[in-house]
């Protein structure tokens, strides 16, 4: 079977693989391979290159084009005669792209079927940042890329619920984000310390809004007025770390909080082993890949309901789940901090769940059943 894979800012090259939508289709793309699906991933880029990588897919990359809502001729006539209708199911990825809408309505076109992936939850939290833009486009496009699509593809079973809120009625299955083998680090790397300030960290894109890392700081602020703690927020810059290292520069945060670049010479487990507390208090959240590799490193969380990896969190005991505010976090935080004897164990218990339940090839496996369900 062939499986298209349709994300705009993959790497060309196949290479490198960082941020979570660029890790989720690399390893939903390499399980897939892995199970006997024929799988190429479509991307965008400077110039038309075709690329097999060691994972087993192809990559096949089309120049970009300036036309908002525009594709390259090449890629244009790529999806309309190297697509067969008859054993290809596209996956189309991304929220709120009027790349993905093209690309669906060429798909459509074709009358090959494809899978809207947004990697996000509809609700109504949504539109609460830029609504004026959002609102226009989800009634003129995204609703319109969703009726047409053969099923929606969520992150957590929960997603699928808030679907018919929205008037999209729909099949709807999960496919959970995963892991590679390869990212594990050996329980003999891993230590906990007993003492000594607990070190926290955030690590992911740097967007206060969507990452709740306002909500992160004030909450921080509270409880460093009774503990002993420091906080580090790691990641690529979205246009807020200027803004939140003065806000952490401030007052009774002052030399307790460090903001750091991207680490792209370690993987995310090895980076998030070197701390104590991993903190994702997202306002809004597909699944949450550094949470995952936080498990990986056997470190105890704190994780936003929102979170597509939440169920996941408080199945295996690894940490605690808080709505998206100041009090709730503040608790959450307090909580981890007075069960330090208890962060190995939790842990440990926190990657064993991970190690069986999220590997890519597992998951790939049940998501390859429902594209298989579709061509039929």
């Amino acid at each position: 079977m062939n499986i298209a894979l349709y994300l705009r800012h993959f790497p060309a090259s196949g290479t490198p693989i960082f941020g979570g939508s660029v890790t989720a289709i690399h390893g939903l793309a390499s399980g897939l391979a892995e199970n006997g699906a024929a799988v190429t991933v479509l991307c965008e880029g400077e110039q038309r290159t075709s690329v097999m990588t060691e994972a087993g897919y192809q990559v096949e990359c089309f120049p970009k084009v300036r036309r908002t809502f525009g594709l390259h001729p090449e890629f244009t006539r790529y999806l309309r005669e190297q697509l067969p209708p008859h054993d290809t199911v596209a996956v189309v990825n991304g929220i709120f792209s009027p790349g993905v809408y093209a690309v669906a309505q060429t798909l459509a076109q074709c009358r090959v079927p494809y899978v809207a992936a947004p990697h996000e939850s509809y609700d109504a939290s949504m539109f609460r940042k830029n609504p004026h833009l959002k609102l226009p486009y989800w009634w003129l496009f995204e609703r319109r890329l969703l009726k047409g699509a053969a099923a929606v593809q969520v992150l957590d079973p929960r997603h699928a619920m808030h679907l018919g809120k929205f008037g999209i009625h729909k099949p709807a299955f999960d496919v959970s984000n995963g892991f590679g083998t390869q990212a594990v680090p050996p329980v003999s790397a891993l230590q906990w310390r007993d003492s000594g300030p607990a070190r926290m960290l955030f690590f992911g894109r740097i967007n206060a809004f969507h990452k709740g890392l306002d909500i992160l700081l004030d909450a921080f602020e509270r409880v460093s007025a009774s503990h002993a703690v420091r906080l580090t927020i790691q990641g690529p810059d979205w246009g807020d770390r200027a803004r939140l290292e003065q806000r952490a520069g401030q007052g009774p945060l002052a030399g307790k909080v460090e903001f750091l670049d991207p680490d792209y010479e370690h993987s995310g487990p090895e980076v998030i082993a070197g701390y104590d507390i991993f903190c994702m208090p997202s306002r809004r959240e597909g699944f949450g890949m550094s949470a995952l590799e936080a498990m990986l490193a056997a470190r105890v969380l704190l994780v936003s309901r929102a979170a597509g990896i939440a169920p996941h969190v408080e199945a295996s005991g690894c940490g605690v789940l808080v709505d998206a505010d100041v009090s709730a976090v503040t608790n959450g935080l307090v909580a981890l901090l007075e069960d330090r004897a208890q962060w190995r164990e939790r842990g440990l218990a926190g990657r064993a769940y991970a190690l069986a339940a999220l590997q890519w090839k597992a998951i790939a496996a049940r998501a390859l059943e429902q594209y298989e369900a579709l061509a039929a």
